[in-house]
């Protein structure tokens, strides 16, 4: 396996600074940019001891890539949907980010099944639930509940402290027959275990049309989940009426935001959100929207740097 993986983004020049930020703050030791502004700057005459005329070397006639190079302790494919994600939030802070582009030399270059087997092993994650990936011959003990996956290109493997956090929200807050709302499903992981748990009705969501068959695949290998219904949609965007008991979301804290006055709009009195992927420099904002957005918080939830909440919409009663 190569020591290095380079993220590249495709995005405009007045995004540049945005996209370095967002692969930085992903783990990327370093960063490579190549802007065609930069050449359209430049003029012909002396650099260092060469005589050159811009125009003659090879380079970007539009826009710019942003490079991150991440080490190898760094497990890139459980980032690059998160990466994606936020690239294209970017819209809401008017930057235009398009075309948005992200590709992974590194792992493309490999064998997806070889990696993943390299780093994805059984893994018990709250009480009960223990997420097994599809190549593994494992054998649970009485009390434990597996949740089988092929994660493919990796949109979450439940190993990730997020995803955790929202299985152990889950095993807190499910009591049975709930009707749930899973926004930004990525693997369906959160989707697999709330049915284990004892959750009914299930409607699974993703913006990512990848994400979305590889939810497919998964639910599949599970015959509890057999019955989630998924699809393409932006968060709760044209949703309305739901009257859902639970609505989970382990996206990024970005995108927790507007997501809110949806999930209060979709919850029945007295039904739960739980949200994850809340870095611990965000958490006091995110907090605060759901406060501002009429929830009450019932538990906050850590594990290292990530965050989880256990919040509720007020009973008419409360």
């Amino acid at each position: 396996m190569n020591d290095w993986t380079a993220v590249t983004v495709e995005t405009s020049t007045e995004a540049v600074d945005a996209v370095s930020y967002i692969l930085t703050d992903t783990g990327a030791a370093g960063i490579q940019i190549e802007d065609a502004a930069d050449f359209a700057k430049l003029k012909p005459g002396r650099y260092g001891d060469e005589i050159i005329d811009p125009s003659s070397i090879p380079h970007r006639q539009t826009g710019a890539a942003v490079t991150g190079y991440y080490p190898s302790s760094v497990f890139v494919p459980e980032l690059l949907p998160g990466i994606k994600q936020r690239v294209l939030k970017l819209k809401d802070f008017g930057l235009d980010p398009m075309p948005a582009e992200v590709k992974s030399e590194a792992i493309e270059n490999q064998d997806w099944k070889t990696a993943w087997e390299k780093y994805y092993h059984p893994v018990r994650v709250t009480r009960t639930l223990t997420v097994v990936p599809e190549w593994e011959d494992y054998q649970p003990s009485s009390d434990e509940k597996l949740l089988i996956l092929d994660p493919g290109m990796a949109f979450g493997t439940g190993t990730h402290p997020t995803t955790q956090l929202m299985l152990q929200a889950l095993e807190l807050t499910v009591r049975g027959g709930e009707s749930m709302l899973d926004v930004g499903t990525g693997s369906g992981v959160l989707s697999i275990a709330a049915k284990l748990l004892g959750v009914g009705k299930i409607k699974a969501y993703d913006i990512d049309e990848v994400a979305v068959r590889s939810a497919k695949k998964n639910l599949a290998l599970n015959p509890a989940a057999k019955d989630v219904e998924i699809g393409v949609n932006s968060l709760l965007d044209g949703i309305h009426d739901q009257d859902a008991d639970l609505i989970v979301a382990n996206i990024l804290a970005e995108i927790i935001l507007p997501l809110i006055p949806q999930a209060y709009e979709n919850l029945k009195p007295g039904g739960h959100f739980l949200t994850s992927g809340i870095i611990n420099d965000k958490f006091d904002e995110v907090a605060q929207g759901l406060r501002d957005g009429g929830f009450k918080i019932d538990e906050t939830m850590r594990i290292k740097d990530w965050y989880g909440i256990i919040a509720h919409k007020p009973t008419h009663a409360e």
